[in-house]
């Protein structure tokens, strides 16, 4: 506790702790309402993961239909209700756009600056906060949030710095983010901060991150790209397609799109979104995925499709009459995989062909891990929601504490679904701290 605890000043003041997304978009709110803000952040500038989102380009939102929206949060949809109905995509857009970053939706809703330049999300933000009370100090590290104790009820007083100067404030906004992409600035101090406070953490993991595999193939295929498949992502204990009494047992995942052979495994957008349903934590054994090579074709379809190919030269060998269904290297390895490669493709038996087709229909792949925080688009994990009231983002045990973005337990797919979390929670936080504070 922090028992130099001085009387407030009359203009209230509002500490935000970290200068990311929601960070900045918090400070506008509280602002808006009259609050004094200092926002404290580690790095020399602000919105330094912005820079980098959309490769450059900062998919900010996304467009879909509001009531939509909710299927592609993956973790506590239900905590963002009142965030994000309070401040939607419309008004974000329209945000940026009064601020001086006009907006374009292009494929997937997806949202992005006009002139494809993230840096002008940023100075969007930064841009509404001049001429009002806001101070932003770079290069301040916060070490933790100060408390003390009245009537039985634990306050804010404000936070300390690393070099042991005490901000005083009437609220705090916990807006660190979470732990990817740490050359940002992200690095869980957050957690560290909420944790000495008795706030509950739920492990943070890498999300939307390339997938490390077991299987040596997809190695080999290493800088291939496919498009139009589909990939399934197994429950850890069996297979998607395994009965379970009389009902099949749901997958984690499902998606069709497209994905890319690494190195190290398997990534792309289909891979990422999948990898927000893993957990390596809670089972290290891995992840069973299903790859469906084509999807477009019924098993009927896609053996009539062979055996014409058979038809058409029956004496070529089975890895070459599959170098017409695939590229060349991924036929070879379908070829190996079956058995049948080197095969005379007129030997091949109708029971060899609609074998072929349930591999080509489903070859799996041995998920064992991700690429880690360095290459996470978002975090998995963090500040337990049931801590916060969703109505506000104000801590339940310490009056006058909020938090918003990434450093929360929420995350979703790609898209601009996460940026806008972060901009919808960072408003309600900003907007409720204000108004708090008047109180």
């Amino acid at each position: 506790m922090y028992d130099d605890h001085k009387k407030k000043k009359h203009k209230k003041h509002i500490v935000i702790i970290g200068a990311g997304a929601a960070g900045l978009m918090a400070a506008c709110a509280a602002s808006d309402r009259g609050a004094s803000v200092t926002i404290l952040e580690k790095t020399e500038k602000a919105g330094k993961k912005i820079y980098i989102t959309g490769k450059g380009r900062c998919n900010l939102t996304n467009a879909c239909d509001p009531q939509d929206f909710m299927g592609h949060v993956v973790t506590n949809p239900k905590f963002l209700y009142s965030a994000f109905y309070g401040y939607d995509q419309q008004q974000v857009m329209q945000f940026m756009t009064d601020n001086g970053c006009p907006v374009k939706t292009e494929r997937g809703d997806r949202v992005f600056p006009v002139s494809d330049h993230a840096s002008d999300v940023t100075r969007a933000l930064l841009s509404h906060l001049k001429g009002r009370d806001v101070r932003i100090r770079y290069h301040c590290p916060v070490k933790r949030i100060l408390t003390f104790e009245e009537d039985g009820t634990v306050r804010v007083a404000g936070v300390e710095t690393q070099s042991g100067e005490h901000v005083d404030a009437d609220a705090v906004i916990l807006a660190t983010g979470g732990c990817s992409y740490p050359s940002t600035g992200s690095e869980g101090d957050g957690y560290r901060m909420a944790e000495e406070l008795g706030i509950g953490i739920i492990k943070a993991e890498p999300s939307l991150v390339p997938v490390a595999a077991a299987d040596a193939w997809c190695m080999r295929l290493q800088g291939l790209a496919l498009k139009n498949v589909e990939l399934t992502l197994g429950r850890p204990d069996g297979d998607p397609h395994q009965k379970s009494g009389k009902k099949k047992k749901k997958p984690l995942y499902k998606g069709f799109g497209e994905m890319l052979f690494t190195h190290f495994g398997i990534s792309g957008p289909l891979v990422l979104t999948a990898s927000s349903y893993m957990s390596f934590h809670d089972h290290p054994e891995g992840y069973t995925m299903h790859l469906n090579l084509k999807p477009a074709l019924t098993p009927e379809q896609l053996a009539a499709r062979i055996r014409r190919e058979i038809d058409a030269a029956p004496g070529r060998k089975m890895a070459t009459v599959l170098r017409t269904l695939f590229p060349q290297r991924l036929s070879e390895e379908i070829a190996l995989m079956s058995g049948i490669g080197e095969r005379t493709a007129s030997s091949v038996t109708d029971k060899e062909i609609e074998e072929l087709c349930g591999l080509i229909r489903d070859v799996p792949i041995l998920a064992v891990g991700t690429r880690g925080f360095s290459e996470a688009i978002v975090t998995r994990g963090g500040l337990d929601v049931k801590a916060f009231d969703p109505s506000t983002m104000e801590c339940r045990s310490v009056r006058g504490l909020y938090a918003a973005g990434e450093v929360l337990d929420v995350d979703a797919h790609t898209g601009g679904f996460n940026l806008q979390i972060a901009w919808s929670t960072g408003h309600l936080a900003g907007e409720c701290a204000a108004e708090d504070a008047e109180d």
